[in-house]
């Protein structure tokens, strides 16, 4: 089959995860004909749910903050704001197993005053540091705050060596840069980027008093990603196709371009490739980039979640942190998952490279003490199930030098453009990155297109 120009044009998206959805989105939203192809049978990409019986469970617990400006914006464009709120106030529990019971709980939250004073009593009676840690910490924040995150040079620093160069002891670094660093870079300290550490830092902690407020979906990620998702690409006009395998893209002699799947070839005058990096190199066309191998450079880290429905609730908050044990983060996921009765935990373990192929039995002997330890009522309790998923390359790797090998959204194939979280903007990994990357495609393409803007895209660069 082939299409015929139309006057906005016909773009091609490859690819359903976040970056995908928001690109086509964008482009539809300006008038451009927008056909979305994934091959999964499902949207959304890594951030999804799957049904284990009456469960409904989320592949991996994923949270966004207040300053990721693009997540929420397309969480209102796909009507999902009320289904994923944010914390009214930043305010993390942290657990330390090295202490006596009783005396274990500590917090990270903040108060409403100026930035960096919004942090000052959390972090002048934390209990996880000692008076002098907390002191060094503040003084390590300073000087974050005076980093220039435009200086290429600190994405080939070692965070890790930055932060023992700015007296922070590995008790610190444990309780405290870890503790935040791991969940948004999937990386500990020392194996991550100065400069997308420094990013982290300083745009959720140092940038604005509610910047790092937290928010998750209330409901599966499905609903979200997937449900709502395709209801938006529908009522934008999108003719999106799952299970549907892109076997090549190629530059036609007019300069439009052939995306072939089986069955059908559609002539497109824009393609976005909205895919994993190494799925991307494989469909780059010669000479789109000028070192497509860099793409292959870009390493990748896992996930790793542990599942645990316990036959009677044993937690009384929504989620914790977790010090002085192996379990990293643990979220309440009863409700959104559809459990009737007892409480369904899910311990998300980040950068798990020495876990990701470890056997479910060996997972189970592990953590079920762990978190008898933590939670006193899991002592009594039985467990019902016991799962888990596995994320091998759930995000790419933040490991200084990453920046040099992320590619920009422009290639130097006119009317091909580069999406997904892996891309250059700025950020690590996250749901956000992935957003922006869409948005950034999707302008780039319009602009091509000689195409107006949609109005809403200028907010999400203007409120970041």
């Amino acid at each position: 089959m082939t299409d015929g120009i139309t006057t906005g044009g016909h773009a091609v998206v490859v690819g359903g995860g976040l970056a995908g959805i928001t690109a086509a989105l964008a482009l539809a939203d300006a008038g451009v004909r927008v056909t979305l192809l994934e091959g999964r049978p499902r949207l959304g990409g890594l951030a999804f749910s799957f049904q284990r019986g009456d469960l409904t469970v989320d592949n991996g617990q994923h949270v966004y903050l207040r300053c990721c400006t693009a997540y929420r914006w397309f969480l209102d464009r796909i009507e999902g704001t009320a289904l994923a709120p944010l914390q009214d106030r930043l305010d993390v529990p942290v657990l330390d197993l090295a202490k006596p019971e009783g005396r274990r709980l500590g917090r990270i939250r903040r108060d409403p005053l100026p930035v960096p004073l919004h942090l000052g009593r959390s972090l002048a009676t934390y209990p996880h540091l000692s008076l002098a840690e907390r002191a060094a910490v503040g003084r390590a924040a300073l000087a974050l705050m005076s980093l220039d995150l435009a200086d290429p040079a600190l994405d080939a620093q070692n965070f890790g060596t930055w932060l023992a160069a700015h007296g922070q002891s590995p008790r610190a670094v444990t309780a405290l840069w870890n503790l935040v660093g791991i969940a948004t870079l999937n990386a500990f300290a020392e194996d991550a980027s100065l400069g997308l550490a420094a990013m982290v830092f300083k745009t959720g902690l140092l940038s604005d008093p509610g910047a790092a407020d937290i928010g998750w979906a209330h409901v599966p990620l499905g609903d979200l990603h997937d449900r709502l998702a395709r209801k938006a690409l529908d009522s934008a006009g999108v003719r999106t196709e799952t299970r549907t395998r892109v076997g090549s893209v190629s530059r036609d002699d007019d300069g439009r371009w052939s995306v072939e799947v089986p069955g059908e070839t559609l002539r497109a005058d824009a393609v976005v490739l909205a895919v994993p990096q190494g799925e991307a190199h494989d469909l780059l066309p010669e000479g789109a980039l000028d070192d497509p191998g860099r793409l292959l450079d870009i390493g990748t880290a896992p996930i790793l979640n542990v599942h645990v429905v316990y036959d009677r609730p044993v937690l009384s908050t929504p989620f914790f942190a977790a010090l002085g044990t192996p379990v990293q983060w643990v979220f309440d996921r009863t409700e959104s998952s559809g459990l009737r009765e007892g409480q369904y935990l899910a311990l998300s373990q980040s950068a798990a490279h020495h876990e990701i192929d470890a056997p479910v039995a060996q997972l189970r002997e592990k953590y079920l003490p762990e978190l008898a330890r933590l939670l006193p009522r899991v002592r009594g309790a039985e467990v019902k199930d016991f799962f888990v998923t596995r994320e091998r390359t759930a995000t790419f790797a933040p490991t200084p030098g990453v920046g040099r090998l992320r590619p920009g959204t422009r290639t130097k194939a006119a009317g091909l453009y580069l999406a997904g979280a892996w891309t250059a903007t700025g950020w690590p990994a996250t749901m956000e990155s992935a957003v922006r990357s869409g948005v950034s495609a999707a302008d780039a393409a319009l602009s091509a297109l000689g195409r107006p803007r949609p109005r809403h895209l200028f907010e999400v660069e203007e409120a970041a």
